[in-house]
């Protein structure tokens, strides 16, 4: 996923606030599962149960930047991750997460319809 650095992304400084690095991560994770037709409900999605962020270089106003995610390890509940954060081709974050699935306030089984998505994006 490309996206354009905006005012409201940066600090006084112009540039990006480093929470906004995780932002762009989760509205990545999300827009792959939109464009499969897959819009989560407050009843069922995706909990992040842990992440780890590494922040390389900073983006600045204006910048455009790319989004890359890779899964890296699948179970029944959770999968985990690495996205990475890219400005002109070089590398500028990263993140490795874990996420579960909850359905009903539950952690349940990954349901097939995800599971298809998420093979797709297995390294």
């Amino acid at each position: 996923m490309k996206k354009r650095i905006y005012y409201n992304h940066t600090d006084a400084g112009g540039i990006v606030y480093h929470t906004n690095y995780i932002v762009f991560c989760e509205q990545a994770r999300s827009e792959i599962f939109f464009q499969k037709g897959i819009f989560f409900t407050p009843k069922e999605g995706y909990v992040v149960k842990n992440l780890n962020a590494n922040f390389i270089k900073s983006a600045k106003l204006g910048d455009i930047i790319e989004i890359k995610t890779k899964v890296t390890k699948l179970k029944k509940t959770s999968l985990s991750f690495i996205q990475q954060i890219f400005k002109n081709d070089e590398l500028i974050f990263e993140l490795e997460a874990v996420v579960v699935y909850m359905k009903e306030g539950k952690i349940s089984k990954i349901p097939q319809k995800h599971l298809e998505i998420i093979n797709e994006l297995i390294s």
